[in-house]
């Protein structure tokens, strides 16, 4: 039994879910989302939304959590929003911004520049004696999530120092040296 599958979704004020065929388009102040969905039906009533499946085989119920969860994201992203930290730590590297452009400075001959997707908001901080700070928000979760992921690839924390890019409230697992 799926114990995140049978949990209702609640509706805020502001937000309304359209399902068309195999399609669920949620919308609300902040944007609109669509997705896909399989094997599942799911009713709204009440302000509440339910994703119930056809029977107990191991695919429906995996299903079954996963569209809950996905369709909460949603709603979710279009009421409150999504939002990624993201922190540089490292001497001389340097983050900025100029529109949809993320120039990053990590410590290579060039500097990167990344272009963002048009739904994702930037802002970078930089203060004198903290490390730089990169800030993705998003009404898209799995957007802003693959985009924070893919600007920690460039420069990847290595566990001797901590130097890199890393979330940020994220612990890293620190090595010790050479033992002389």
């Amino acid at each position: 039994m799926s114990r995140i599958g049978n949990n209702p979704i609640a509706i805020p004020a502001g937000v309304t879910i359209e399902i068309n065929d195999n399609w669920i388009v949620v919308k609300g102040k902040l944007g609109e989302l669509k997705q896909e969905f399989s094997e599942v039906s799911i009713k709204i009533e009440d302000n509440q939304a339910w994703v119930t499946r056809p029977s107990d085989s191991k695919e429906h119920k995996a299903k079954h959590g996963l569209y809950r969860s996905l369709i909460l994201n949603m709603v979710e992203g279009v009421s409150k929003g999504w939002t990624k930290e993201l922190e540089l730590v490292g001497v001389g590297y340097r983050a900025s911004h100029q529109g949809q452009k993320l120039d990053l400075a990590l410590g290579f001959s060039h500097n990167i520049v990344f272009d963002l997707a048009p739904e994702v908001k930037v802002e970078t901080t930089s203060e004198k004696g903290r490390n730089p700070t990169i800030k993705l928000t998003s009404h898209d979760k799995q957007l802003v999530g693959h985009i924070a992921a893919k600007i920690r690839s460039f420069r990847k924390p290595e566990p001797y120092k901590g130097k890199g890019i890393k979330f940020v409230g994220e612990q890293l697992r620190r090595k010790a040296g050479k033992s002389a």
